[in-house]
């Protein structure tokens, strides 16, 4: 084990100070409306994509103050940064409008093969196809989608509080487990699978399969048991302004761009300022930008980042320490209370794992991806898109919590039992 030093301490106390903040963002949100006068601040700590930015930047400070400004800069700038600019810049391009509708147009012409009402079928395939797809466009980007999809075309109407935040587990759990059909995907992937030589087959043969079926099953399982209340909805016909085909194809084809250079941020940072600069162009075909949402989204993400450099003292011992069965149902939970992607880089500095641990560590750490915001990437995004659906437009980390449990249990079931 590693010395444990002063910011050691101080650092997984501040963690553990930020994640009861994130179980606490709706409290703030309420205060925040009864008492006026400190709307502001309040509303201000009522943002979950703050919470972990805001005690990064406490940690920094203490850093400053103990270890000198050399020390602290230096922290920061070995600090890896690309997952929240990637995560960005993929949630601004998969949130535009010619993106979207072709999207929705895929979706629409997929649930008129399925027998049942479009309202049904669509409210399936949001929940199953685009969780999967995210194995191919990235789990942030099928996020992205899948929300603005559920949002716009669900969550808008009166649906009961029980029935959103189930619908928001199974997009959560489904979202984290989809993206491991490949091995670039997921985040707690594409962590490992470069050092410990995984490919796609290996993915396939060890997790997509599995993945694929609980993704099925809750997504199937939910429509079931809700198709009533989502017979009673009835899409409005919409007059839309025409997507040329070729800005469409120029779109997706900036979010190939971008997917495909996910590990150069120079790269893909350029593409987008190129993006921005069709967009601008063609402003009249476009919806307004969602770079406020996807900001707070990569702070958030940014703040973990910097927060979670200093608990690799007790997380990785804590790993190691297990049985292969034990790492699985370990990795699960301490996945809710910690991004799943540092879980796995952490496993993928230490030599001389088996491949059964290996793969317990990589399958925990997707099982427990949709548990809390702070569990998976993607979530925030999600979080970010949907919560303004929901009362006092603040997601309560409990009602998210409980709406995960059921298909987070499929997916144990799929991965320990079968």
């Amino acid at each position: 084990m590693e010395n444990i030093t002063t910011i050691n301490i101080i650092g997984t106390a501040l963690f553990a100070i930020a994640i009861l903040h994130t179980f606490s963002t709706k409290y703030f949100e309420h205060l925040a409306h009864t008492h006026k006068k400190f709307s502001g601040i309040l509303h201000l700590l009522g943002e979950v994509e703050i919470v972990f930015g805001f005690w990064a930047m406490v940690l920094v400070v203490f850093m400053f103050v103990l270890e000198g400004s050399s020390s602290a800069v230096g922290y920061v700038d070995s600090r890896n940064f690309t997952e929240p600019m990637f995560v960005f810049v993929i949630m601004v391009i998969a949130a535009t409008k010619p993106i979207l509708e072709s999207s929705e147009k895929i979706v629409v012409l997929m649930s008129k093969l399925i027998p049942i009402k479009t309202e049904v079928g669509m409210f399936f395939l949001l929940l199953s196809f685009v969780p999967l797809l995210g194995s191919f466009i990235t789990e942030p980007a099928a996020m992205t989608l899948a929300a603005l999809l559920l949002g716009r075309l669900y969550y808008s109407n009166k649906l009961s509080d029980k029935f959103k935040y189930l619908t928001l587990g199974v997009l959560f759990v489904n979202i984290s487990i989809g993206g491991t059909l490949t091995p670039y995907a997921a985040p707690p992937v594409l962590m490992v699978a470069g050092t410990w030589n995984w490919d796609i087959l290996f993915m396939m043969e060890n997790f997509g399969w599995r993945s694929a079926i609980a993704v099925l099953i809750n997504a199937s399982a939910l429509t079931f048991f809700y198709k009533k209340e989502l017979s009673q909805i009835n899409f409005k016909a919409q007059t839309k302004k025409g997507v040329p085909f070729a800005l469409t194809v120029t779109h997706l084809l900036f979010l190939l761009g971008v997917v495909i250079f996910a590990h150069h941020p120079a790269v893909f940072m350029a593409l987008f300022l190129f993006f921005l600069g069709i967009t601008t162009a063609y402003k009249h075909y476009q919806s307004e930008l969602i770079l406020k949402e996807a900001l707070l989204v990569a702070f958030f993400l940014a703040g973990l980042v910097v927060i979670g450099g200093v608990q690799q003292w007790w997380l990785q011992p804590v790993l190691v320490s297990m049985s292969d069965n034990a790492v699985y149902f370990g990795a699960t939970i301490l996945t809710a209370f910690t991004d799943n992607a540092a879980l796995t880089y952490l496993g993928s500095l230490v030599d001389g794992l088996s491949e059964p641990f290996k793969i317990s560590l990589v399958a925990g750490a997707v099982t427990g991806g949709g548990l809390t915001v702070i569990a998976n990437a993607p979530n925030p995004a999600g979080i970010s898109i949907l919560k303004k659906y929901f009362n006092e437009k603040a997601v309560s980390p409990l009602g998210l919590l409980l709406g995960a449990l059921i298909p987070t249990l499929v997916t144990i079931i799929l991965f320990r039992v079968i």
